[in-house]
């Protein structure tokens, strides 16, 4: 009996640890699956410096016959991070993609934060869904998006999406922080972060079997008026309709605009080419003049996906090459730039940069091995008064100059970042997995070079993505 009873439990522990949620409520008419989320690593930085990470993580998910879903995660967590990741929290106060830091004197050193994430999807038809969330959205085919990121913190929106024959048709509107608004603190005297609000509309054509073409176009506007007279939300944005520069001139507003072009081409049955193209602001007159105006803001991006290359199920690579100019994304203040929770909405470098990177990953059975090499050169400022455009939190106000404005234009510098993952993943239900990584990042300009390296091994789970390559 004894042997028997614990022939069972064993067996029920290897479920959950290798094949199922941890708790499972499947019916006719409803699942739920919920998972404990674990993320511990330790490592180890060429700074003399030992590395670590303890998350608890949960999430929740449940559908309700065909026509509601429901997610929602929370995340506790502390951690020490690499030199450049100090550097980052130091200017912005924010762990990248996960919020603000917390000080906790019982833990030393190390940052202490907190995050969580929810979404509720309806799809009434198989014309309509509607999406109410607090996450992240991203726009593109591309590792990097240069018009709606996932890189940042989490806020809340509303997304509606029509699909019709061959085109579909998305409407999101949503609302951000300007941390910048509040030296740090201030927030918890009962004053809160500036708020802003963004309204995006996306049209999707799917030309023929090979080509997609997307457009898009997105305001973003401050919560308060230039008085500080509290304005919300804009009902003149609640048109559906894309293309809002007539709204926002009959608003007799100077908001942030901006307007974009996705590209998607099968060029053979498993390589794929992509790319984008976003105007910030522009004057063909100026453009055409060649003669680096500082208002041709506009950022582009070319790329390839392969998958099963050289014919080796789940072999994959992607190259892909992005520039952006000086100035795009900033504004004349960060009540209207496109950025939220001192992170951009768009790239993580910000603006002023070439960047090429590629990616190669391979999957076995449960082993997994994934490699990234990413080239960058970009312009940083020499001093707090001058902004050269790669600091979208300046205002351009602050620029240099009217004209002779060039993509790495400042402090010269060469950015090199390369990492390698192998992993042998315990339950795919909800990522849990072994995980190896090494990382090398070179920072190099006339003034300094920063090097550092980082080795890391955990147990991790979840499928989130953070994006420390920068």
């Amino acid at each position: 009996m004894y042997m028997q009873m614990d022939s069972i439990k064993r067996s029920w522990f290897h479920r959950k640890l290798f094949k199922e949620h941890l708790f499972e409520f499947r019916e006719p008419e409803f699942n739920v699956f919920i998972d404990f989320l674990p993320d511990f690593q330790v490592g180890r930085s060429n700074r003399d410096k030992t590395l670590w990470l303890n998350t608890r993580g949960a999430r929740i998910q449940a559908n309700i016959g065909k026509k509601f879903y429901f997610e929602s995660s929370f995340y506790e967590n502390q951690g020490v991070f690499p030199a450049y990741i100090d550097s980052f929290v130091a200017k912005r106060r924010v762990i990248p993609g996960q919020g603000e830091i917390k000080y906790n004197d019982k833990i030393g050193k190390a940052y202490d934060f907190a995050y969580v994430n929810a979404l509720l999807s309806y799809t009434p038809s198989k014309y309509l869904n509607f999406t109410l969330g607090y996450g992240t959205n991203s726009f593109g085919d591309g590792y990097r998006s240069l018009i709606l990121s996932d890189i940042g913190f989490s806020y809340p929106y509303l997304r509606i999406t029509g699909t019709l024959g061959q085109f579909q048709y998305t409407s999101m509107w949503a609302q951000f922080i300007d941390q910048q608004g509040l030296s740090f603190g201030q927030a918890y005297e009962g004053i809160g972060y500036p708020k802003k609000w963004g309204v995006f509309h996306f049209l999707d054509w799917n030309v023929s079997k090979k080509l997609t073409i997307g457009v898009y176009d997105a305001v973003i506007w401050p919560d308060t008026d230039t008085a500080g007279r509290k304005r919300g939300f804009d009902w003149s944005y609640m048109n559906p309709i894309i293309f809002l520069r007539p709204a926002e001139y009959s608003a007799g507003s100077s908001d942030n605009s901006m307007l974009g072009l996705n590209v998607k081409y099968k060029l053979v049955p498993k390589t794929t080419l992509y790319g984008q193209f976003m105007i910030d602001e522009f004057k063909i007159k100026e453009m055409l003049s060649s003669e680096g105006w500082w208002g041709n803001k506009w950022s582009t991006q070319l790329g390839f996906r392969s998958f099963d290359l050289f014919k080796v199920p789940k072999l994959d690579l992607q190259g892909e090459f992005n520039i952006s100019r000086p100035y795009t994304y900033s504004y004349s203040n960060t009540r209207t730039n496109y950025a939220h929770y001192n992170q951009s909405l768009a790239h993580p470098m910000g603006a002023n940069f070439k960047e090429l990177l590629g990616i190669a990953s391979y999957t076995y059975k449960r082993w997994y091995v994934r490699g990234q090499l990413t080239f960058a050169n970009y312009g940083l400022d020499y001093d707090q008064t001058t902004s050269y455009g790669q600091d979208i939190f300046k205002p351009y106000t602050d620029r240099k100059g009217e004209y002779d404005n060039r993509i790495g234009q400042g402090l010269k510098t060469d950015f090199f970042y390369g990492q390698g993952t192998l992993a042998f993943v315990l339950n795919p239900k909800y990522n849990l997995r072994l995980e190896l990584s090494a990382a090398a990042r070179q920072e190099k300009n006339e003034l300094e070079t920063r090097r550092e390296f980082i080795f890391s091994f955990g147990l991790r789970s979840t499928f989130r993505q953070f994006y420390y390559d920068f």
